[in-house]
């Protein structure tokens, strides 16, 4: 019998960083160059047969730029176990922005031992960008990112890979009992959309 597994995933950064173009890339296999500003929160859901026994349901959480020093975020964060924090490699003023995001995530939500959940960061919008970003490796074991990837949404690239990168570290902490029940859709203050793609992936390549 195969196990499911019910992840909530953040999915933060600036405005106009590439948020809701990475989710709309990786889950519903689509880009545009015309996407409207996130208002509060929407989520949208990815599923992937992880392994033979295994069914991972992701749910993307896009958390609005500029929801970040609003005190919904404690409220969106909730349950959380990863999340993917997203910075535009065109403008320097969203890197710069990228710690406080961090520090925000970990200062809300944590794994059950008290750890911060894990967190891939994603350089995005690598299409535009001239140069590359030597440094993040120990920019990132520094500051407690699993991980980062230079992404580009237009160009689908190594988005499957910063997922997968991220679903592999959840996994590595859980302890949680399988889940065996839609997730629930969860309207703040009236502006959160549910979006429910059941799109079958196979095993993304490391």
């Amino acid at each position: 019998m195969q196990r499911e597994l019910l992840f909530k995933v953040l999915v933060i950064g600036d405005l106009g960083v590439g948020k809701t173009s990475i989710i709309k890339r990786y889950v519903h296999s689509i880009f545009s160059q015309h996407y409207r500003a996130t208002i509060g929160v929407d989520f949208a859901l990815k599923v992937i047969q992880w392994d033979h026994d295994t069914v991972v349901r992701l749910q993307l959480w896009d958390i609005a730029g500029q929801e970040r020093y609003g005190n919904m975020t404690r409220v969106y964060y909730r349950e959380a176990v990863g999340a993917l924090v997203v910075f535009d490699c065109t403008r320097a003023s969203t890197f710069d922005a990228v710690l406080k995001w961090k520090d925000d995530l970990d200062s809300k939500v944590t794994l059950n031992n008290g750890k911060p959940v894990p967190a891939v960061l994603l350089a995005n919008k690598a299409d535009q960008a001239a140069s590359q970003h030597p440094r993040l490796d120990a920019f990132c074991r520094d500051n407690g990112f699993v991980g980062w990837f230079q992404t580009s949404a237009k160009e689908n690239s190594n988005i499957e890979e910063a997922a997968h990168c991220l679903v592999e570290n959840v996994l590595s902490n859980d302890e949680s009992t399988p889940v065996e029940r839609e997730p629930t859709t969860l309207v703040l203050s009236g502006y959160a959309n549910a979006t429910k793609e059941h799109l079958g992936c196979s095993s993304c390549p490391k």
